[in-house]
């Protein structure tokens, strides 16, 4: 082996080696001797709900998004004191990696023919001082407009966007973790201007009803300790 190949062959070893000590080894799971079923109530002070089957969710958008998901959750909740309906999709994942990712609503409603009329950020209220960071969209259909919130969590981050989560995902594996995730997301028919005054209520008092122990699986573990 001549010189210039031993350097190569050096450089290709050093590779290898940085890469096996990159690769995440720890497991960062918020989720812990629970179900999101269980941890999400069927009904808590002025709503209740039913399982639901006919909300836009991974399935629709491809045999892989479903099966990337642990567990997936669909209800519609009702308001005892208006009737407003929210329909809510909880897509929970034990591993968040590259490949092994939350489904984002941007992606997931153009897929099945939606078009999206609005996607942006926002710091959505859900107790005194605290804020939970977002997503708003509205997506539109013949004969349908589907307003929404939704967020989602990578181990302890909160993405606000596809980079963002990507971001996060990666911190994660520097730091040595392979953490779940979760995309949590709600939805109400109709005019936005009505609406997302119902998503604005319903959401925080959904997240106050969810028992802290479990909250965090949610929301992770700051926002659910200063909610409590």
């Amino acid at each position: 082996m001549n010189r210039r190949d031993m350097v190569f062959a050096g450089l290709g070893l050093a590779g290898l080696g940085l890469a096996e000590g990159l690769r995440p080894r720890r497991r960062m799971i918020l989720l812990q001797g629970a179900t999101i079923e269980k941890a999400m109530p069927m009904d808590f002070t002025g709503w209740s709900s039913e399982t639901a089957s006919n909300l836009v969710g991974p399935e629709m958008a491809g045999k892989l998004a479903k099966s990337l998901y642990s567990e997936m959750v669909a209800r519609t909740y009702y308001s005892e004191a208006d009737g407003a309906e929210v329909m809510v999709l909880a897509a929970y994942g034990d591993t968040q990696s590259d490949l092994l990712q939350v489904h984002r609503p941007e992606t997931c409603y153009p897929a099945v023919g939606f078009n999206l009329e609005l996607s942006e950020p926002l710091a959505l209220p859900v107790a005194a001082g605290v804020t939970l960071p977002v997503r708003k969209v509205v997506a539109a259909a013949e004969g349908r407009t589907e307003n929404i919130i939704y967020w989602t969590r990578i181990g302890e981050a909160l993405p606000q966007s596809g980079e963002a989560q990507r971001n996060a995902r990666l911190r994660n594996s520097m730091q040595g973790f392979v953490a779940d995730g979760i995309l949590f997301r709600c939805s109400v028919l109709g005019d936005p201007k009505d609406a997302f005054p119902v998503l604005e209520r319903f959401v925080p008092a959904l997240l106050r009803a969810i028992p802290t122990p479990v909250r965090k699986a949610f929301i992770g573990t700051d926002l659910a300790t200063r909610i409590a």
